[in-house]
């Protein structure tokens, strides 16, 4: 069976590949959208909003809670969503180092590749 080689980079690279897998599907980009422009905590608009299914909607909003970008909290049968502005504003401030450290080697006069 093959090893799980994920944990033997360095916890931060491990940090921002969970970051970029949680941004890497249009419909969890949307659902941040949502929550962002509305400004406060949404409890099930985002089906009205967005051309998903609810279970769908579910889903991405249940792999953006455990990512962190996401806090909820069930109110009866209602569950309400907001984005949890520490853990975005922190991944984004870790991802714009890692571009710009990985820019510092880029070849000024073009690309090797080209």
């Amino acid at each position: 069976m093959a090893q799980n080689k994920k944990t033997e980079f360095p916890e931060n690279i491990q940090r921002m590949a969970s970051f970029t897998k949680l941004l890497s599907h249009p419909a969890r980009i949307a659902i941040l959208e949502v929550l962002a422009k509305k400004q406060t905590c949404v409890c099930g608009e985002i089906v009205e909003i967005l051309p998903l299914a609810q279970s769908t909607v579910s889903q991405h909003l249940k792999e953006l809670k455990e990512g962190g970008l996401v806090k909820g909290e069930v109110e009866g049968t209602t569950s309400c969503y907001c984005i949890h502005w520490e853990n975005l504003s922190q991944a984004y401030h870790e991802f714009t180092e890692h571009i710009e450290f990985i820019q510092k080697f880029k070849i000024k006069d073009g690309s090797c590749c080209e």
